[in-house]
């Protein structure tokens, strides 16, 4: 897929986001709280998460959905929640993006930045 190529390197957010959607459908601020926690606590500000979801809209990274069924049952402001799920494209992206990171640190083990795992 050489359109993925072309989308990477990828900033910080935009994989974050790509991971957090990897196993299911989340909605805008689910998603903030997962990246947040993975970020050691780092704010994620409203305005550039959701300009970020715009751009990976735009790039074909993920997509709107409909509330699983589950929640939108559930009464838990569902219906008012945007949620988004990974495209193909989104998934090969991520999964090119995870290959490029694991090779810099197999590099880094190699030049002793980084201490081999035990």
């Amino acid at each position: 897929m050489s359109d993925a190529r072309r989308l990477l390197p990828l900033n910080t957010l935009v994989f974050e986001t790509l991971l957090a959607l990897t196993s299911e459908t989340r909605h805008g601020w689910d998603l903030v709280r997962e990246i947040q926690q993975r970020l050691g606590g780092e704010r994620v500000l409203p305005a550039n998460f959701y300009r970020t979801l715009r751009g990976m809209l735009a790039d074909g990274l993920i997509l709107e959905v409909d509330a699983p069924r589950e929640r939108a049952a559930g009464g838990d402001h569902a219906e008012r929640r945007r949620y988004f799920a990974l495209t193909p494209l989104g998934r090969e992206v991520a999964r090119l993006e995870a290959r490029r990171l694991e090779t810099l640190v197999v590099e880094s083990r190699a030049k002793n930045l980084l201490r081999a795992k035990r």
